[in-house]
């Protein structure tokens, strides 16, 4: 496990905002070396702190205009129920985060469609059709005036 400092944590901030920035700008961001930065980078990756990078993606260029959170309540606590529902849900493109979460109900979902009748269809013809399901509440987002993962 590498060694959490203020740089470290410096570091992780800054590659979280722009994780294709190059070593040269970041060092300098953070007040190391160009190669002393790399080091910290590689053992943050090497240590698994850091697991990857991503892109960052326009939802409206890709065409989806429907963002949902759902709550979904199983009708069996069974861990055979609960694994025939994430292996449902992982084969269902259009369920972008899936969190078994405490409470009233068992997973908490993120979900991006187009439009709402794409996601009337997903709801009545995926989500709603699985055997392991009892209960579905959908909250629809009409804002994120904070969203890390942009």
């Amino acid at each position: 496990m590498a060694k959490m400092d203020a740089i470290n944590e410096r570091i992780l901030q800054e590659l979280s905002r722009d994780g294709r920035q190059p070593n040269l700008e970041l060092a300098d961001r953070v007040g190391l070396s160009p190669s002393a930065c790399l080091r910290r980078v590689q053992e943050l990756e090497r240590s698994g702190v850091i697991k990857g990078y991503r892109a960052v993606l326009d939802p409206v260029a890709l065409g989806v205009g429907f963002v949902a959170y759902v709550t979904v309540g199983l009708n069996s606590h069974t861990k055979a129920a609960q694994e025939a529902f994430e292996r449902a849900v992982a084969r269902a493109p259009q369920v972008r985060e899936c969190h078994n979460v405490t409470g009233t109900i068992e997973y908490l979902l993120r979900v991006e469609v187009a439009d709402l009748a794409a996601y009337k269809h997903w709801h009545t013809e995926v989500l709603g059709v699985l055997p392991q399901v009892q209960a579905i509440t959908t909250f629809v987002v009409m804002g994120s005036p904070k969203d890390d993962r942009a």
